[in-house]
């Protein structure tokens, strides 16, 4: 076995690069497209369209995702993901200066891609190191996060006034780092028999994964993790603004609650391996309904705070379980 398959090698390094500038991106939109939303949607509760929209981009991409990973590999779909998230940003650019909600709900929509591409850089961690680390290689690539973490709210709090349009530099800069996410896959080598493997007739078919328990384990992990996530996260920037808290203030809460998503990367892998997937899991469902309950018990800043960091940690534990 050679160097390039231990645990931090260049691989693995530029793939966490890549997941820090993935959750730039992620974060800044979540920061950010409910306020866009609400200055241009044309009553308020359609403000968080676009939040929406991201999400069900990412949903309704998986399957595309899937097949183009099939066809050209990694390296070629995680840099079409890439692409896209340019694009996407330049459309949500455009639409901020020229007023269309509908062209922003759009734009979110479309960078749902680039989100259901991000998600599989964890799976791909796995393949650039040997099986007894792939736990830890998994947790450090989710760990790239921390980048994103204080990259993605100072970014939307640094360039909201940049421009006459609000958030406008925001999104020409996450253009920017999507150019700077393709060349770096660029440098990426990725197995070559990961890219084929997965056409080979002995597979086994769908409904045979689907009836797993493991399967199904993995799969209400991860939608308690997110769905809880999702909810709390892309009504945070409103309420906040609601409450009268200035958008600094939203941008810390952001950055922590995202520190809590992958700082716990560092550790979460060992944990798994010490006490076992279902455990930790199980930590992680304690620390969602934490969350919940400091998150109804006021609306003072450290209550978003500690609210958000909790509901980070608890996704990390999710997450990398399942």
């Amino acid at each position: 076995m050679t160097n390039k398959y231990a645990l931090l090698n260049k691989n693995l390094v530029l793939l966490i690069l890549c997941q820090g500038l993935f959750l730039t991106n992620n974060v800044t939109f979540i920061a950010i497209n409910g306020l866009v939303g609400l200055s241009l949607s044309p009553v308020a509760w359609m403000a968080t369209l676009p939040v929406m929209g991201y999400v069900v981009g990412g949903a309704f991409s998986t399957s595309i995702v899937a097949k183009t990973q099939n066809y050209f590999g990694r390296k070629i779909s995680f840099q079409l993901g890439l692409l896209v998230a340019v694009i996407s940003a330049l459309l949500c650019a455009y639409a901020a200066i020229s007023k269309n909600f509908w062209l922003l709900v759009l734009g979110t929509f479309i960078a749902g891609y680039y989100s259901a591409n991000g998600q599989l850089y964890r799976f791909a961690a796995a393949e650039l190191t040997v099986v007894s680390q792939r736990d830890k290689a998994v947790s450090w690539v989710l760990a790239g996060g921390i980048l994103g973490a204080v990259i993605g709210p100072n970014l939307a709090s640094w360039t909201k006034d940049f421009f006459d349009t609000a958030f406008l530099g925001a999104y020409l800069t996450l253009s920017v780092a999507g150019l700077v996410g393709i060349i770096v896959m660029q440098f990426i080598h990725f197995p070559e028999e990961f890219k084929t493997r997965h056409s080979l007739s002995d597979g086994r078919d769908l409904k045979t994964i689907l009836m797993q328990p493991v399967f199904m384990v993995a799969v209400i992990g991860a939608s308690l993790g997110y769905g809880v996530m999702n909810l709390l996260m892309a009504a945070t920037p409103l309420a906040m603004q609601i409450c009268g808290l200035p958008f600094s203030d939203t941008a810390l809460v952001l950055e922590w609650h995202v520190i809590g998503m992958f700082a716990p990367g560092f550790f979460t892998g060992s944990l798994i391996q010490r006490f076992g997937t279902l455990k930790i899991m199980g930590v992680g469902v304690i620390l969602n309904l934490l969350c919940i309950a400091i998150a109804l018990s006021g609306t003072d800043l450290h209550q978003f705070l500690i609210a958000l960091f909790l509901l980070g940690v608890g996704w990390n534990f999710l997450f990398t379980g399942s």
